[in-house]
Formats: C-alpha cells, sequence, structure tokens
C-alpha cells in the first residue's frame, strides 16, 4: 500500500487538528509556540559576547553561580 505524500500546509493542519482534539486549543498554542523562530543573529552575537572567553572560563563563571555548588 502506497501513501501519497501530502503537502507540507494539508500535513500541518492534520497536526494541529490532533493536537487541538488531544491537547484542547490553550494547551495546543502553548506546544506550538516553543517552536517559533526567535529574530537575529545568534552566531554573530555569541562571537561578540564571548570573544575573550574560553569554553574553561565559561564553564567556571557558570559553576561560580550555582547555588547547589555541585
Amino acid at each position: 500500500m502506497s501513501n501519497p505524500i501530502q503537502p507540507i500546509s494539508e500535513l500541518g493542519e492534520r497536526a494541529k487538528r490532533a493536537l487541538v482534539q488531544e491537547l484542547g486549543v490553550v494547551d495546543t498554542m502553548r506546544f506550538l509556540n516553543q517552536f517559533r523562530a526567535g529574530n537575529g543573529n545568534y552566531a554573530a552575537e555569541r562571537e561578540q559576547l564571548f570573544k575573550d572567553e574560553s569554553v574553561g572560563s565559561i564553564a567556571t563563571s557558570i559553576k561560580s553561580q550555582r547555588t547547589d555548588k555541585i
């Protein structure tokens, strides 16, 4: 048995209907909102933010800010 490939728009609509049926409208929207594209260029921002840092210095900084001090 062969299923034809659906257009992505149709697949998206079917998926949304299934989510709404299973989760309800509010939880479907909450779920879908986590996949929204951000804006800006994080790769360029990251280069600027951490230009004078090493992985080790960043890790040390994170560890020093932990409240549980693992």
